[in-house]
């Protein structure tokens, strides 16, 4: 597969909280020419990485230990940072303020994520 020159060289967050998705997410994010800079797996230490890392996107899951990542995506949202969620929900479980936010469905694949990030790169 061809990557995209939008990802490489990308800073990427990663925020997930199921150990083998992160690794998978971590392995397709290094074929794409993209750079982890962080994971984080429960909510503060999300809050934190998402306010004050430095990260060009994230990939932020919807649920972390049973608890929504809703108060991330609004503090990505207010320092401007582009992501994606990755879920195994639907849209529909979204709030609406967070419904146009693109939607990576559990399981995915690489062409699914990286057509994801570029798009929100791209945006």
């Amino acid at each position: 597969m061809s990557t995209s020159s939008t990802l490489i060289g990308r800073r990427v967050l990663v925020i997930e909280d199921e150990s083998l998705v992160a690794m998978f997410v971590e392995d397709v994010l290094a074929d794409l020419g993209c750079v982890v800079v962080g994971f984080a797996s429960r909510l503060p230490e999300a809050l934190e990485k998402a306010t004050s890392a430095a990260f060009d996107v994230a990939i932020l899951d919807v649920n972390l230990n049973d608890q929504q990542t809703f108060a991330v995506a609004a503090a990505l949202i207010s320092r401007g940072a582009p992501f994606v969620f990755a879920t195994g929900y639907d849209g529909a479980s979204l709030p609406e303020a967070l419904q146009d936010i693109p939607i990576i469905r559990k399981p995915f694949k690489q062409r699914d994520l990286e057509r994801a990030l570029c798009a929100v790169l791209e945006a």
